[in-house]
């Protein structure tokens, strides 16, 4: 992973002090996420570098999206990218647990967005900051999703990706906090790989569930116009 400056089409991500690198989960994320034209409040939680929240300023005229994040080094990177972009005004990080920020804050969210942490079985020989941003015991699926029911306005929705072997049981958790799932988009690298990751987006309303499927490429470096399509607004090179 390079600690290079990542330069997309309208802003720049640095990564030099944090684990957490700029990677496809984030920008798919971003770039998939349904947002509501009048959204006035955005949290993007377990910021790592600022993308999502960044994309988020880039995608939608919300006037507050704040986001939370723990660790001290990947704390710094994020407020530093944010204050080198374009949307800084409308740009905040707290840094704290997501239990600290979710006790503190009285306001509500009308869209939540994470690229939660989730379990690898590379865990053990990871470096410990990199195992902690990716392994879920740091912050388990239970307490993203309970604080998510939380924060979250009544009329407002939520969007994370996750592994798709998680996807069942992530619903079910959901469901648990009164979270219904409303799409599901399940990512493949190629039409021969298997699914790899589930977008998910949740309410606090019961609805059909639209469910589709996106391949990323017909071959390596070749990516597919749906592919093209979602993520060409924020790639220089797509």
């Amino acid at each position: 992973m390079s600690d290079k400056p990542f330069q997309f089409k309208h802003f720049i991500i640095h990564q030099d002090k944090t684990a957490m690198k700029v990677g496809t989960d984030g920008v798919l994320l971003g770039a998939w996420a349904k947002i509501k034209s009048d959204v006035f409040s955005i949290l993007d939680i377990g910021a790592g570098t600022g993308l999502i929240a960044l994309i988020m300023a880039q995608r939608s005229n919300a006037e507050v999206i704040d986001a939370v994040e723990l660790n001290d080094d990947a704390y710094e990177q994020t407020v530093n990218n944010f204050e080198l972009s374009d949307w800084g005004d409308r740009l905040f990080c707290y840094h704290a647990s997501l239990q600290e920020f979710t006790n503190e804050i009285d306001d509500t969210y009308d869209l939540i967005i994470s690229n939660p942490p989730f379990y690898t079985s590379t865990y053990k020989d990871l470096p410990e900051d990199r195992a902690m941003a990716r392994h879920s015991e740091s912050l388990s699926y239970s307490d993203l999703l309970s604080g998510t029911a939380k924060l979250l306005s009544e009329i407002g929705s939520c969007a994370f990706i996750i592994p798709y072997t998680e996807e069942a049981n992530f619903i079910e958790i959901a469901k648990s906090n009164k979270l219904f799932i409303n799409r599901i988009t399940r990512v493949k690298g190629t039409n021969e790989a298997p699914i790899k990751r589930s977008l998910l987006q949740f309410s606090f309303v019961e609805k059909p569930i639209l469910t589709n499927e996106l391949v990323i490429e017909i071959e390596r470096h070749l990516y597919t116009n749906e592919y093209k399509k979602l993520v060409q607004d924020f790639y220089i090179k797509m």
